[in-house]
């Protein structure tokens, strides 16, 4: 795990390289090379996690000064291509992946990107073609920033790495913006807030051609083909007996490192069998190995998870590190955080995640494994009921559909009059649904994204509808379809890039086993019914999971998505910070939001006429950022 630049035509400016130096503590490196297009340009700072000696310093080179790499990220399965390219005559000087990378590269091309197993974002240079070539993982765990002008391209692990550049600005991308306060959605295309700013989308590679003169533009392509889903018909217990076989591979994969390995856990069912999973294979090891396991707790029994997390470490007997993030510590942090994060970011719940980083490091952890993307996979976010319940409508399933009203309203605790109202509402007469839906509308409008700047914007689609069509993606109309959006275009692109910033901001690399691509591709495969089944969520991974989770555990229905008590925050110790957050924003960006519709939105969540929800911190962190980086609209 590390940080890298690169750029073609550009005035070479290693600064841009120690702006990110916590990403790579243990080393740095810089190489410039001639080229029709400019100067070329290419930086790196290494967290030293496989073969952490100076042979895997980079740029790196092969063994004819052809080809030259920078590489952010771990090729989990080096050790079997090493010994396929051995056999090829390869030979290596390092026990590290990023050689392995590089051989691959040179020996199959830009095909060696099938062969990989792992999270990478990297920039191979060839000197003899005058070629620069930039690739991203498949699921875009690894971030990979770009920024064409007149003047030549650039390439960054993080946005502020090409704020500044020669023709670049640092005016906010309004539609990004709206998408994020509207939905709080985000990374859900190629553009980012910044206006001229985009990232290299997850599956994707570019070439540069600096052979001849810069043409202003270069263009990605897919490699990665997304795949099929909702195509497997197998049994219940064959998913559960595969998906097992997957997911334990993949954790295997994971531990292999160079230094200490940890997890966070939350108590929820995803991290839970991360932590279930790495004890049993420490435990093969013997030498009385234990996992070392960070966890955010809250005094707050609404939001706290404690007794799950204190469940997983009886059984597991991994070694906890309990931290208690504090009301008074979000807006002490909130600069620092916004400042790694490049953007603005949707919740508290994100200094939450800091917390646990910043813990994780003072106990000398510098590898964390934590569970992100089974929920986007196998639906399980209590929003995809929407889907679920809508396609038992479109097949007249009645019985099922009021069975799991049902038993959300007795285990989830949804309200069966809320859930007649959205769900059994569509069938019912025009004018009585018509009705119904008003009575409910009325008590949530607030106008204040209604301005002059957003008012073009009013009729773009939603930002879910925008990430399907942006990326090629099916539709959204059911469970399948989903999780496909879910996957590749939406909730988790956003999720990973919090989790690289926050990670990184303390030098520690943090691996997802869930996005092992044999994993995801299976469970995008299977069936809605292996999702979700009434009021059971992640059905598959419940089942697989029974001989490695506490009962406890596995059979808990509740979701609380790693939550701070931010109503109890805003309403209590927060709220006048929260207040004079808001209007620094409408200071800041006068002509942006509607004022008095703000105001009013925030008085009704601070009152209690209103559920207080991620509007407030997003509002408040669109201003602190635009402060940090001096956005302008």
């Amino acid at each position: 795990m590390c940080g890298l630049f690169g750029s073609v035509g550009f005035h070479p400016e290693r600064q841009r390289i120690d702006l990110i130096a916590h990403r790579g503590p243990d080393g740095a490196g810089w190489k410039e090379f001639a080229s029709s297009a400019g100067p070329v340009a290419l930086g790196h700072r290494r967290l030293a996690i496989i073969d952490v000696s100076d042979a895997g310093l980079q740029p790196m080179a092969d063994d004819t000064g052809r080809y030259w790499l920078v590489f952010n990220g771990e090729i989990y399965n080096y050790i079997e291509l090493r010994d396929e390219l051995r056999a090829k005559g390869h030979i290596f000087r390092s026990h590290s992946d990023s050689e392995v990378l590089l051989a691959s590269y040179r020996e199959w091309g830009e095909a060696c990107l099938d062969r990989f197993l792992g999270m990478f974002a990297f920039l191979i240079w060839d000197e003899r073609e005058k070629r620069l070539f930039a690739a991203r993982d498949r699921f875009g765990i690894k971030p990979l920033y770009m920024a064409a002008t007149g003047q030549g391209v650039a390439f960054g692990s993080e946005i502020k790495q090409l704020l500044g550049l020669p023709g670049l600005t640092t005016r906010m991308n309004l539609a990004r913006i709206r998408d994020f306060l509207a939905s709080g959605i985000s990374n859900h295309t190629p553009e980012t807030m910044f206006e001229g700013v985009v990232q290299l989308q997850a599956g994707c590679c570019v070439t540069v051609d600096a052979a001849r003169p810069w043409a202003g533009q270069c263009e990605p392509r897919r490699w990665y083909r997304i795949p099929a889903h909702s195509t497997l018909d197998v049994s219940e217990a064959e998913a559960a007996d595969r998906f097992e076989s997957l997911l334990r591979d993949s954790v295997r994969m994971h531990l292999r490192s160079d230094v200490p390995v940890g997890s966070c856990l939350s108590g929820g069912l995803d991290s839970s069998s991360i932590v279930g999973l790495m004890s049993e294979m420490l435990s093969e090891e013997g030498a009385g190995a234990r996992v070392n396991t960070v966890s955010a707790c809250y005094a707050e029994k609404s939001v706290d998870e404690k007794p799950f997390m204190e469940a997983v470490v009886d059984k597991t007997g991994a070694n906890p590190h309990y931290i208690f993030p504090r009301a008074e510590d979000v807006f002490q942090r909130a600069g620092d955080i916004t400042w790694h994060q490049d953007e603005p970011f949707g919740s508290t719940s994100i200094f939450a995640q800091w917390c646990v980083f910043e813990e994780a490091k003072r106990a000398g952890i510098k590898v964390m494994l934590d569970g992100q993307g089974a929920d986007e996979q196998l639906a399980g976010y209590h929003s995809s009921y929407v889907y679920y319940m809508s396609d038992l409508i479109r097949r007249r399933d009645y019985v099922t559909l009021v069975r799991t009203m049902i038993e959300r309203d007795r285990i989830h605790g949804v309200s069966f009059v809320e859930q007649a109202k959205r769900f059994i509402g569509p069938v019912l007469p025009p004018a009585l649904r018509s009705f119904l839906l008003r009575q409910r509308q009325i008590h949530v409008h607030h106008d204040w994204l209604g301005s002059d700047a957003f008012r073009p914007l009013e009729s773009q689609p939603s930002a879910l509808e925008t990430a399907a069509q942006v990326n090629g993606l099916p539709p959204v109309t059911d469970i399948a379809s989903l999780c496909v959006v879910l996957t590749f275009a939406s909730n988790l692109q956003m999720l990973l890039h919090w989790e690289d910033r926050n990670s990184m901001a303390h030098s520690i690399e943090a691996r997802v086993p869930f996005l092992d691509h044999r994993l995801v591709e299976f469970n995008l495969a299977l069936g809605n019914a292996h999702k979700i089944v009434r009021a059971d969520t992640k059905r598959v991974l419940r089942r697989a999971m029974r001989n490695v989770l506490p009962e406890s555990v596995r059979e808990r229905r509740d979701k609380l998505g790693f939550q701070t008590p931010e109503e109890k925050w805003f309403r209590g110790p927060l709220r006048g910070l929260i207040q004079e957050g808001v209007e620094a924003t409408l200071r800041r960006y006068p002509d942006l939001l509607d004022p008095k519709g703000t105001r009013t939105l925030v008085a009704d969540m601070l009152d209690g006429r209103r559920s207080v929800d991620f509007t407030l911190w997003r509002i408040v962190n669109l201003g602190l950022w635009g402060e940090k980086f001096g956005v302008t609209i």
